[in-house]
């Protein structure tokens, strides 16, 4: 009798998934850095205004395994207690445009509130604001090799 096959399991890949809070500036110094080059179709975006909630599904460069094979994994980057979003060279419309996030950026504003900025490449910025800084960074597949098959690089 054979053994029937298993589904692949986070602990499978070495490092395994993140999911990451960030509750403060420090913290979302750490989630920027770990989303710094993921890639979003605006159609993968969106607010949820009901909720309160932006969230993307990206496909971000796993930073935090440079010594291996340039990986690539699709995670949940989830903004909390939303009031606002603002795009600055985005068509929302345009749902097939793929989106380069270089940075996340606290900007805090009155009483907890503020906005944190998600700065993309090519001059595109999204503001998103909120009543409190609240940050969900997590994986939602195991990673695969990297497209590219190589590390992105920032020339000077």
């Amino acid at each position: 009798m054979t053994e029937a096959p298993q589904d692949a399991r986070f602990a499978d890949a070495d490092g395994g998934a993140l999911r990451l809070r960030a509750l403060d500036d420090e913290d979302l110094r750490i989630v920027s850095a770990l989303v710094q080059d993921a890639v979003v179709a605006v159609g993968d975006a969106g607010w949820l205004r009901q909720h309160r909630r932006f969230a993307a599904l990206v496909n971000r460069f796993r930073w935090e395994g440079r010594t291996r094979t340039p990986e690539r994994v699709r995670a949940l980057l989830v903004f909390e207690n939303v009031t606002a979003v603002r795009a600055q060279g985005v068509d929302p419309r345009d749902r097939d445009t793929v989106l380069s996030i270089l940075t996340l950026a606290w900007e805090p504003g009155e009483d907890g509130a503020g906005r944190v900025l998600v700065t993309l490449a090519g001059d595109g910025l999204i503001a998103v604001e909120v009543e409190a800084l609240e940050v969900l960074l997590q994986d939602v597949t195991l990673p695969y090799l990297a497209p590219s098959r190589r590390a992105p690089s920032h020339p000077e």
